[in-house]
C-alpha cells in the first residue's frame, strides 16, 4: 500500500485529491492538512511514501514546508499549482527545491479530460513512491570544505556562479570541438521531472555551442514562458519560449508553448520554427512525437534526438523517424530518471544509440553533434 499525506488550505481541494487518489487500491491517503506547519507534522507522524503539498498556504506556505521536509525527511513531493505566472515561478522553484513534479490545480475542475488527468495522477504517485528517487538541493546541503575533490564551478553570466539542476550537482562548462559538426539541431522530448534535468543539461553547454535546441517539454501553457525565462537566466546559450515563424539560430534552446506543437520547416537557406495547434488530438501538448518526427523529416541525419525523464511512450515514434533518417538518439538512464517511462520505451524498441546518466547528457550531446 502506498500511502500518501494532502495538505491543502482548501477543504474542496483535500477532498478531490484524496476521493482521487484512493480510487486505485493500491494507494491510500493516511493524512490530510491545512497548511504547512500541520502538514509537517502529519509527515513526521504517518511517515508517509508521498506528500501533495499545496503552494499558497496560511502560517507556513508550501515551499517553506518543502524545505523542511528536504531537510528533515526527504521524500518524494508533488506541489499543487496555480495555472499562473506566479504560480510557475513558484513552481518552478520547488522544482529546484527538490519536489519531484506537480499537479495542476485544475485537476479538481469538471472537464472532458478529468479521467486522464486522475489516470496521470494515481500512475505519478505510484511511480515516484516506487522509485523512491530523491534529489538533495545544493541549497540545502552542507557546505563542502574546500579542497575535497569536488568539481569546479564555471563563472555564469555576469560573473556569478553557474550551478546545475534542482540537484545542485555543478560541473565544468563543456569546451565545444573544433570542426564543422555532423548534426546541428537537437530535439528534446521530456515529462516528469523534466525541468531540474532540462536545466542540468543546458547549464552546462557553451555560449557558442554549434547547434540549435528544440525542447518539448510537457507543461501547461502558464508555466513554458516562466521556465524559458529562469533557464535563460542560468545558462550561458540562449533560451526562449518558441515563436512561430522566427529563423533557428546556433546556442539558442527554443522551449515548446505549453498547449501547441512546435515543428520546424526547412526554407532554402534556413530553418524556421513553426507553432501550430495541430494536430489536435494529440494527447501531449507540446508533443516529443510530433516535435522529433518534424525535425527528423526537415532535417534528416543532422538531427540528434534526446529523449529525458517522463511517463509514457511520447517521443517513440517521433525517434522511429529519426532513426530512419538516418539521426542518432541518446536516452535517459534508468538510474538518474524520475519516471523512466519515455526513455525506456525507445531502449526497448531498440533506437536508443547511447544510454546516458544525466550528469553526462550534455558531453554526450557535444560529442554527438560529431558523430
Amino acid at each position: 500500500m502506498i500511502t500518501v499525506v494532502v495538505v491543502d488550505d482548501s477543504a474542496f481541494m483535500r477532498k478531490a485529491l484524496s476521493s482521487m487518489l484512493e480510487k486505485d487500491p493500491e494507494i491510500s491517503v493516511v493524512a490530510v492538512g491545512r497548511d504547512g506547519e500541520e502538514g509537517l507534522e502529519l509527515v513526521r507522524r504517518h511517515n508517509p511514501d508521498v506528500v501533495t503539498l499545496d503552494i499558497e498556504m496560511p502560517r507556513m506556505d508550501g515551499l517553506t514546508a518543502l524545505r523542511r521536509i528536504m531537510m528533515e525527511m526527504p521524500r518524494p513531493v508533488l506541489m499543487v499549482s496555480s495555472l499562473t505566472t506566479e504560480g510557475a515561478e513558484a513552481t518552478l522553484k520547488a522544482l529546484e527545491l527538490g519536489a519531484v513534479d506537480f499537479i495542476p490545480k485544475q485537476l479538481s475542475k469538471v472537464s472532458l479530460d478529468i479521467v486522464r488527468i486522475e489516470d496521470e495522477l494515481r500512475e505519478k504517485v505510484k511511480e515516484i513512491s516506487r522509485r523512491k528517487f530523491l534529489r538533495t538541493p545544493r541549497s540545502l546541503r552542507a557546505p563542502r570544505p574546500l579542497g575535497d575533490g569536488g568539481a569546479a564551478v564555471s563563472p555564469g553570466p555576469g560573473g556569478g556562479a553557474a550551478t546545475g539542476a534542482g540537484d545542485g550537482g555543478s560541473r565544468p562548462v563543456l569546451t565545444p570541438r573544433t570542426g564543422r559538426p555532423v548534426r546541428d539541431i537537437v530535439a528534446i522530448g521530456v515529462s516528469t521531472g523534466g525541468p531540474p534535468a532540462v536545466q542540468k543539461v543546458l547549464s552546462q553547454l557553451p555560449a557558442d555551442f554549434p547547434a540549435s535546441i528544440l525542447i518539448a517539454q510537457h507543461m501547461p501553457a502558464a508555466f513554458t514562458g516562466p521556465f524559458a525565462k529562469r533557464l535563460d537566466g542560468v545558462c550561458r546559450i540562449a533560451v526562449k519560449e518558441a515563436e512561430n515563424g522566427e529563423r533557428l539560430r546556433p546556442g539558442t534552446a527554443y522551449i515548446a508553448p505549453g498547449g501547441k506543437h512546435l515543428r520546424v520547416d526547412q526554407k532554402i537557406s534556413m530553418v524556421e520554427v513553426v507553432v501550430t495547434p495541430e494536430p489536435a488530438e494529440a494527447l501531449y501538448k507540446p508533443s516529443a512525437n510530433v516535435l522529433i518526427e518534424s525535425v527528423a523529416q526537415a532535417m534528416g541525419r543532422r538531427t540528434l534526438g534526446v529523449i529525458l525523464t517522463g511517463m509514457g511512450s511520447d517521443g517513440l515514434e517521433g525517434v522511429r523517424v529519426l532513426k530512419q533518417k538516418g539521426g542518432r538518439a541518446l536516452a535517459q538512464s534508468d538510474a538518474t530518471c524520475v519516471v523512466y517511462g519515455m526513455p525506456k520505451a525507445i531502449v526497448d524498441a531498440g533506437l536508443a544509440d547511447e544510454i546516458i546518466d544525466i550528469d553526462d547528457m550534455a558531453s554526450a550531446i557535444m560529442t554527438g553533434l560529431y558523430k
